[in-house]
């Protein structure tokens, strides 16, 4: 099978802030490709700098050293083509879920009726289909989640980013939105780049999985997990795979 193109390329990303301690560094020269369409998983022990790391992918933060390209051109600040979601949803209260799924490309200038539609499929491939006129504070935390999904693709981003978005929910929660994002990722195919210090989480989503260090976040090592969908949480194949990360990281997460 020909290997997937390189659409998201950082090379020796730095990140060091000030602080009245003097400079803490948070992200160590971490060079990486992402590929076209492809889950990618990154994973460390809590406050490694895997946050930091998506902040300046996503263009929230300014390296201190080292570039990003995106299809083979530098890029800074924030792009269109990057889209992220965070482990709050960050829903505006006083907007209903079609209100809030369509924000992004009503603030682009798109026509009503357009954006509405696009709206719309995104609300129906999340599993939000009846909650269009309902408000956040209706909405369980998997739901609100959902929304946040949702409102994401219709920004219509190459490359999606996700910060531990089910971080908060509890375990059954956690493990059904977990399908539902492989079933939309599957159905979608866009690039999705998640953030999660959960090792189990990490095997079950990730086509690749790259292992940071301690803080600074270093990449140390990166895995192919070659293991068909839909997983199983105790296969013996995942359980080794687990284990293996598992032995191999810094700092019990």
């Amino acid at each position: 099978m020909a290997e997937k193109k390189v659409i998201l390329k950082l090379d020796g990303l730095s990140k060091r802030f000030q602080t009245k301690n003097g400079d803490v560094e948070a992200v160590h020269e971490v060079s990486l490709e992402v590929r076209d369409n492809e889950f990618l998983v990154l994973l460390g022990p809590g406050r490694c700098g895997k946050t930091v790391l998506l902040n300046l992918i996503a263009g929230l933060e300014p390296p201190t050293e080292g570039n990003i390209f995106l299809d083979g051109q530098a890029i800074s600040g924030t792009h269109n083509s990057i889209g992220m979601v965070f482990q709050k949803t960050g829903m505006l209260p006083w907007k209903t879920v079609m209100q809030n799924v369509e924000l992004g490309p009503k603030l682009a200038g798109e026509d009503k009726k357009s954006r509405r539609e696009r709206a719309q499929k995104y609300i129906e491939l999340v599993g939000l289909k009846g909650f269009e006129k309902s408000y956040p504070a209706e909405l369980s935390g998997g739901m609100k989640q959902r929304v946040g999904i949702a409102r994401a693709y219709a920004n219509n981003p190459e490359i999606l980013l996700m910060d531990e978005p089910f971080g908060a929910l509890d375990a059954q929660t956690r493990y059904a939105m977990e399908d539902e994002l492989i079933r939309i990722w599957e159905k979608e195919r866009r690039t999705v780049i998640f953030v999660t210090n959960n090792i189990e989480e990490a095997a079950y989503l990730g086509d690749r999985i790259v292992l940071f260090s301690e803080c600074p976040a270093r990449v140390k090592q990166i895995y192919d997990i070659d293991l068909p969908r839909p997983r199983n949480n105790v296969d013996p194949k995942f359980l080794h795979i687990r284990q293996m990360i598992a032995e191999n990281t810094d700092l019990a997460l």
